[in-house]
């Protein structure tokens, strides 16, 4: 249990301090504060952050693999080019966070708020999002094929290019999302809400699943009279 194993709790670590504990074996963090440090290139593998804050620090290239992320805040963070695979982020603030380049393998982000996050050339394969708030977030080119999409918030995201053939949205939004060149043949949207799709759009759902409601909502967008 994680509460048996050595714990830091409730201080402000810099970059040497952080080393130190790492060096005695230590994995496992709460409440400690990591706001603008620089961690860069630091071997994190396997550690536990509980409630951890992390605003503003730089990540770069940090080997995060098997790390465990519970209820922190790491608001503009950069993660850029980190090796995070089979990590958890469950309930964490990442708004406005860097990930480009980063390996994200079967990572894990469950309750997160990713608004604004940027995610360009990412390697993702087995990556799950699941009721996230990704409004306005940089998405380019990834893949959702087949997944089941749960309560994800596409709102305002640059979707161009990705994939969605063949997935189930369980609610959330594409609202204004930018879509171009992204498929979504055999997607199943009629749990998502697509208001402000634009004409321009139209094509790219072809043969998406839709709701008589979504449908008729579509065309009065384009000031058809629906009766």
């Amino acid at each position: 249990m994680a509460s048996n194993l050595p714990t830091v709790s409730g201080i402000a670590l810099d970059r040497s301090e952080l080393e130190h504990h790492l060096a005695q074996g230590i994995r496992h963090f709460e409440h400690c504060m990591f706001d603008d440090e620089d961690l860069a290139r630091l071997d994190l593998q396997g550690c536990t952050f509980d409630r951890c804050t992390f605003g503003g620090a730089n990540l770069f290239a940090a080997k995060l693999a098997r790390t465990v992320w519970q209820r922190c805040r790491a608001g503009g963070a950069d993660f850029e080019s980190v090796d995070a695979v089979d990590a958890r982020f469950d309930s964490c603030d990442l708004n406005n966070t860097k990930w480009r380049r980063a390996k994200l393998a079967s990572v894990s982000y469950r309750g997160c708020k990713l608004t604004g996050a940027a995610f360009e050339e990412v390697a993702h394969l087995g990556l799950l999002f699941e009721e996230c708030l990704l409004v306005g977030a940089d998405l380019r080119g990834f893949s959702f094929k087949k997944a089941s999409l749960k309560a994800l918030d596409f709102a305002d995201a640059y979707l161009a290019g990705c994939d969605f053939r063949d997935a189930v949205f369980e609610g959330g939004s594409l609202r204004n999302a930018t879509l171009k060149l992204a498929k979504f043949q055999g997607a199943d949207l009629r749990g998502a809400d697509i208001e402000g799709l634009k004409l321009s759009d139209a094509a790219v759902f072809k043969g998406a699943v839709i709701s008589h409601a979504q449908a008729a909502s579509f065309l009065r967008a384009l000031d058809f009279v629906v009766i």
